[in-house]
């Protein structure tokens, strides 16, 4: 295969560019702990569809409360998972006073725990509050373009007056998956990006 950094100035010309999608502070649930958030038998309800086949915005919100914060309004995303996950900024965890890791989502092991409460119920995780490692969905289509497959690490620059280089970049490859890079708000703001604003891969990590 050839390497990434022989295939730039193709890339470059090709002028194939990434689309970002921002992600504010969200939960996924279990379905145990939807039933005892939102009461036995609950399903969740719809709002809107994200760009990424299968997954949705819900109706749901729950309310989050930590040793010095608490925030309301967080929205429950779908489909449910088996383990439950929150997703905040740096912000958020400073707000709420605990000490969020930065990991690829699923990877919550010793990660923070939250007190979440719903209208029905409440729960209280021992672990499972992270910062999302920002990351790019790729079709394989796109990661054969790009010369890359799944958990490989790139360097994403921004353009504007506050351009910067987004390294360590986690690649996840799948079949279902559109192009999208993936940051939380913090990161977002720090470059002065808006969704759907366009990125260039650059070079591998």
């Amino acid at each position: 295969m050839i390497a990434l950094k022989d295939r730039l100035p193709e890339l470059e010309s090709a002028s194939r560019t990434i689309r970002v999608g921002i992600s504010n502070r969200h939960i996924h649930l279990s379905n145990e702990h939807v039933e005892i958030l939102f009461g036995a038998g609950h399903q969740l309800k719809k709002l809107k569809d994200l760009a990424q086949e299968g997954e949705f915005a819900a109706e749901e919100t729950v309310t989050l409360v930590g040793p010095k914060g608490v925030i309301r309004g967080v929205r429950v995303l779908g489909p449910l998972r088996k383990t439950t996950q929150v997703e905040i900024s740096r912000t958020d965890a400073f707000g709420l006073g605990i000490k969020a890791p930065v990991r690829d989502s699923g990877q919550i092991e010793g990660s923070a725990g939250i007190t979440i409460v719903g209208p029905c119920g409440s729960i209280t995780l021992t672990e499972g509050v992270i910062m999302a490692a920002r990351h790019i969905h790729m079709h394989p289509d796109d990661a054969a373009f790009f010369g890359l497959k799944d958990q490989d690490r790139v360097s994403i620059e921004t353009t504007g007056t506050r351009g910067i280089v987004f390294k360590n970049v986690l690649i996840r490859v799948h079949p279902k998956f559109r192009l999208e890079m993936h940051l939380d708000v913090d990161e977002a703001n720090a470059a002065e990006l808006n969704n759907n604003d366009a990125v260039q891969l650059v070079r591998q990590s």
